[in-house]
């Protein structure tokens, strides 16, 4: 064996090892979570035996289902208007020509490089200058402000690897701007547009920092709740949630996955009858 074989076996013998530790710190605090959802003790510390009395209490918690139940709209709408406005952006700024574009598009950027607070702060000010008033409206806004720089990167991506000449074709059969954009741009962007609304719904979801500082005393998010549950200790209904939320995130994954690998055999099958 030679050493060239010998150093690329043990680069990838490193590279498996470093994968396997990667994941690791990033599931082993989830696979805790998940633990002592059925943990006996009230005290997220020691484990004291299974129940499942936890996800029961859970059940019947309504002021927690209605925390969450705001949080999910926040979530929700901030997506919307975040992937809405973030595809027209990046679609706008790939086709328009105009001054001052290079100094807009970079201009989006802002939001992820400066820290949160910053932004949160910031966005307090505009709202108490325009005399607006805190509300779930405001929240709305402020998390669709962090959010969109992520939906526009992830879709502009997308648009950067797609041929131009099939949108030219369609123009030059027939088709107006907008159903070559329905029928041909947004299908073809479809799983940037896809990965920007998971990363905009989880980045909405567990916001806590400009969520606390945009929100009236009347209004609650579950971060902002779990936050307030530190000094006295997590509840294991916390737990319980986060559980469940987790389970249909991974349902919603596998889900899409599926499909895409589905559409993606279909492809595949056409063009190898058409050959």
């Amino acid at each position: 064996m030679d050493k060239r074989t010998v150093k690329k076996k043990a680069v990838k013998g490193i590279s498996r090892f470093y994968a396997i530790l990667l994941y690791i710190f990033f599931y082993a605090p989830v696979a805790v979570m998940i633990a002592f959802s059925f943990n006996d003790s009230r005290a997220n510390v020691v484990w004291q035996g299974f129940t499942t009395k936890w996800y029961v209490k859970l059940f019947h918690d309504t002021e927690l289902w209605m925390v969450f139940g705001k949080t999910l709209l926040v979530a929700v709408l901030t997506t919307l208007i975040g992937v809405v406005v973030g595809t027209l952006g990046a679609v706008g700024f790939m086709n328009a020509k105009f001054k001052g574009k290079k100094l807009i598009m970079n201009s989006i950027y802002f939001p992820i490089v400066i820290p949160e607070i910053v932004l949160a702060i910031a966005t307090l000010l505009v709202f108490n200058q325009g005399g607006i008033s805190l509300s779930m409206g405001t929240i709305i806004i402020g998390n669709t402000t962090l959010v969109l720089p992520y939906v526009y990167i992830t879709i502009k991506a997308r648009l950067v690897g797609m041929d131009p000449s099939i949108e030219e074709a369609s123009l030059d059969l027939g088709a107006n701007r907008f159903y070559t954009f329905m029928h041909v741009t947004l299908p073809g962007i479809m799983p940037g547009v896809m990965s920007g609304a998971f990363m905009a719904f989880s980045l909405a979801l567990d916001d806590l920092i400009i969520t606390s500082f945009l929100a009236n005393a009347e209004t609650s998010t579950l971060p902002m709740k779990v936050y307030s549950m530190i000094k006295k200790g997590v509840s294991p209904e916390i737990n319980a949630l986060t559980t469940i939320i987790f389970s249909f995130s991974v349902v919603a994954l596998m889900i899409y996955f599926i499909k895409e690998f589905i559409n993606n055999f279909r492809i595949a099958r056409r063009r190898a009858n058409s050959m």
